[in-house]
């Protein structure tokens, strides 16, 4: 709260907490989902492949919405999307409760996912063009770091509420944002960025073709590596966060307390993140944050005492969430207003690709045998990846204004 005080309009502060709420309860789902699909791999008897499928469909729907919620927030505005996905991905988290089959959660999970991916790259379009050049980039990071509380949330919940009431409750409580999306309605508006320089009623290929014309298809092909990896990476090694403690020979519960810990480290890496956005610019953080996540994935794997698993996995909680403060931060910032929540959504999109395959991958790999530490080299890798496209490829815009 202080650092979002640090903002001198009110309105801009206001505008930063309620879509940092909506961001809150996404993340707040999706981390709900890794800690049921540890407990249901006890109670269901899943196997690897079918927890792969599970966590792998929410990607396919969040790669869905993205697009989709992208281009709908260019040509009807930021605003009533986002509402729109938040009841969306809310409504199929409640029904997930009820679900009595492996391929009905599944189906509501892929429809969460539509929601949830949609929610996040109009989200941080409409902040990022709500705030002033000196504090844009430090604001995007700042609504990032909401994601941070939404894993809490999750946690506590998986180690105070599932044990106790089983996973059906968490879902419950992953309905709750619908009624946070009535008050969300009436609490934010589009920016006059928006309003002002809408671009009607330009169809869905020709802001595809804008995206990737000669002005920003450098960008876009950066941008898309990027988010790949990233995502690739996030999604391969936190939502099997709780499974790998459990194969590292840790109870359920055990595990759901020290995922807790860990992701109790994500605040001071986004903190952190928001400070040297706007000091160092984008490049910086993005490439420092995201070496040091893959080293940090390398201890991580290797890691074999419970003192070195906790700091490792703290390490990688603290600089894997500041290099996605960063990534949100920098990606509106390379298109211009009629195509900025296209070519977001479209970036988010495609690395939701990394967010389908990095589970199935692992639930493959676990299956074949093969060791958690070479699993986590494979992390390593690709994560070094995204920051040489980053370093070789992308533009510096701190200080920048938005383009028109």
């Amino acid at each position: 709260m202080r650092a979002i005080a640090m903002l001198q309009n009110p309105k801009q502060r206001k505008l930063l907490f309620s879509a940092g709420l909506s961001w809150l309860f996404d993340a707040m789902d999706v981390g709900i989902i890794s800690f049921i699909v540890a407990a249901l791999t006890v109670h269901w008897k899943l196997s690897a492949g079918q927890v792969g499928v599970l966590t792998s469909l929410n990607s396919v729907g969040m790669a869905f919405g993205a697009a989709i919620a992208g281009y709908l927030a260019d040509r009807y505005g930021r605003k009533s999307v986002l509402v729109w996905t938040l009841l969306i991905f809310s409504a199929a988290s409640g029904l997930s409760a009820l679900a009595a089959s492996f391929t009905v959660l599944c189906i509501l999970r892929f429809i969460a996912g539509v929601g949830l991916g949609g929610e996040l790259p109009v989200a941080s379009t409409l902040v990022s063009e709500s705030m002033p050049v000196q504090d844009r980039g430090r604001a995007v990071v700042l609504l990032e770091s909401f994601w941070a509380g939404g894993w809490i949330l999750a946690a506590l919940i998986a180690y105070f509420v599932i044990p106790k009431y089983g996973w059906q409750s968490a879902f419950v409580i992953g309905a709750v944002p619908a009624l946070y999306a009535l008050y969300l309605r009436r609490a934010i508006e589009d920016p006059p960025r928006f309003r002002k320089e809408r671009s009607g009623e330009s169809s869905f290929g020709a802001k595809v073709k804008s995206v990737w014309s000669r002005d920003y298809r450098r960008s876009t092909v950066m941008l898309w590596v990027l988010w790949f990896t990233v995502v690739f990476s996030y999604y391969g090694m936190f939502l099997w966060l709780p499974t790998v403690m459990v194969l590292k020979g840790f109870t359920l519960v055990k595990s759901f307390q020290y995922v807790l810990i860990m992701t109790l480290a994500q605040l001071p890496g986004y903190f952190t993140a928001a400070y040297f956005i706007e000091k160092f610019g984008r490049k910086f953080v993005l490439v420092t944050y995201l070496v040091l996540t893959a080293f940090s994935a390398i201890w991580f794997g290797g890691a074999s005492t419970e003192g070195m698993l906790i700091a490792a996995g703290m390490c990688l909680s603290f600089f894997n969430l500041g290099a996605w403060g960063g990534l949100y931060a920098y990606t509106p910032e390379l298109y211009p207003t009629a195509i900025r929540s296209t070519g977001a959504g479209l970036a988010a999109s495609f690395g939701r690709i990394g967010g389908i395959v990095a589970p199935l991958l692992v639930g493959v790999l676990v299956g074949w045998g093969i060791g958690i530490q070479a699993i986590f080299i494979l992390f390593f890798v690709m994560i070094l990846i995204g920051a040489l496209a980053v370093l070789f490829w992308g533009d510096e815009t701190k200080g920048k204004e938005l383009s028109s």
